[in-house]
């Protein structure tokens, strides 16, 4: 008879031995994965284009407008932004999301009801996307009214005075029926194309004035509209009709001409020889030069000037600016000239410079100057810097058309010494 050893409660069960179990891992970098599945959807990619060939236009023109949509938005974020690109003085930004006042600086940008004021000595000039300028005067507060500049579509800029005066220049717009306008009280002027003006608010006396000195604008209050042309000015009195009416012209400048270097040997007691044109209506003339190009700080000036000339004396070395008022008979003043610049320079000597200059060639109503200079010297031919000079100095350069019969062709250069030359040529331009 079989016996079997009966089972103790107590002893622990032997427990069946287990295979031991390897587990083997192999490492991937995200860059390896990120070839994969750019290679997986190369595959679908070339797979869609062999056999369903619509499929795969459909999707790539989809991809294309959604990346086109994208970079036109950024694009369109960037073209709204408007800049300072002048600062004299004190100038103060309040963004329409905040209610503190901050110093401008050339890193401000502008938008959408944006506040800028300007203290009693400050001025500032804004250059919109589209070209279009506004200089804010001193003692100014203004208000961005309008900013829209949509791609492939007319764009509209807009500010409000109010108070204090605002100049605005428009370009030549690419976009026709493109906008620019500047608003006070409940007169809104809208400028064309190419033109230029300034508008004054002045809520003390209840009146204000749009001057138009180059092109033309309209101006509108409620249903009253009016065309401004150049050299007009349309006075708006709060509760009266407007009022239009002819104003004194500012003289054309001659000397020095723009972007002129004058050199002396003692700039300070150097006499300076400053020469405009004269206007039929004008008694009188008024001299102002600033080192500033929106004159926030006068240098000199010389009022009651009763020819077309005057020579100042005392400046020191450095770039200025100049301009002319002139005014008439009943103390009535012209709108400012335009603006040349010319720089001091304190010259010895042995600081002359190189200018080589060949026989001007004629073509038709232009002259095509040739000839040679210093390596990086600046050149200005009749008033016009010559853009191109090579690195040896060789430059070639051509007029603005001129008028038949004979002329003088004035080329001014400057090394970076500081040295210069200027020579003259007579020219004839036939009939």
């Amino acid at each position: 008879m079989t016996t079997q050893t009966p089972i103790d409660p107590n002893r622990p069960t032997k427990l069946p031995k287990i295979r031991r179990v390897e587990v083997y891992w192999h490492t991937v970098t995200y860059k390896t994965v990120a070839m994969y599945i750019s290679l997986g959807a190369v595959i679908i990619m070339a797979s869609l284009y062999l056999l369903v060939p619509g499929m795969f236009t459909s999707i790539t023109d989809r991809v294309s407008r959604a990346v086109g949509n994208v970079d036109a938005g950024s694009v369109s974020n960037l073209q709204t932004q408007a800049k300072f690109v002048n600062l004299d003085g004190k100038v103060q930004v309040k963004k329409v999301n905040s209610v503190q006042w901050a110093t401008a600086d050339y890193r401000t940008s502008l938008d959408k009801g944006d506040l800028v004021q300007t203290g009693s000595e400050g001025a500032a000039r804004i250059t919109f996307a589209d070209g279009t300028t506004y200089t804010v005067k001193s003692d100014t507060l203004v208000t961005v009214e309008e900013n829209s500049m949509a791609a492939n579509k007319p764009t509209s800029v807009a500010m409000r005075i109010n108070v204090g005066a605002v100049d605005l220049a428009t370009p030549n717009w690419s976009s026709p029926n493109s906008k620019a306008a500047v608003s006070a009280e409940d007169t809104k002027a809208e400028l064309r194309p190419n033109s230029r003006a300034s508008v004054k608010n002045d809520p003390i006396n209840k009146q204000s004035d749009i001057l138009v000195s180059r092109g033309s604008a309209q101006v509108q209050r409620g249903i009253e509209k009016i065309d401004v042309q150049q050299w007009e000015k349309a006075t708006i009195p709060t509760g009266g009709a407007i009022q239009k009416s002819m104003v004194l012209a500012p003289p054309d400048l001659i000397l020095p001409r723009n972007l002129e270097p004058i050199t002396a040997e003692v700039p300070k007691t150097a006499p300076l020889h400053f020469e405009w044109k004269p206007v039929p209506e004008a008694v009188s003339y008024m001299l102002r030069v600033s080192r500033t190009k929106m004159f926030t700080n006068i240098e000199a000036e010389r009022r009651g000037v009763t020819g077309t000339s005057v020579e100042l004396t005392g400046l020191d070395a450095g770039d200025y600016f100049w301009n002319i008022i002139a005014t008439d008979a009943k103390k009535q003043t012209s709108e400012v000239s335009e603006t040349f610049k010319f720089s001091l320079v304190a010259q010895g000597k042995a600081q002359d410079m190189m200018l080589e200059i060949e026989e001007p060639q004629i073509h038709g109503r232009v002259a095509e100057i040739i000839g040679r200079t210093e390596p990086g010297a600046a050149l200005i031919i009749n008033g016009q810097p010559v853009a191109n000079i090579a690195r040896d100095g060789t430059f070639r350069h051509f007029t603005v058309p001129l008028e038949p019969g004979q002329h003088t062709i004035v080329i001014i250069g400057q090394n970076r010494r500081g040295g210069t030359a200027q020579k003259q040529i007579s020219i004839v331009v036939p009939k």
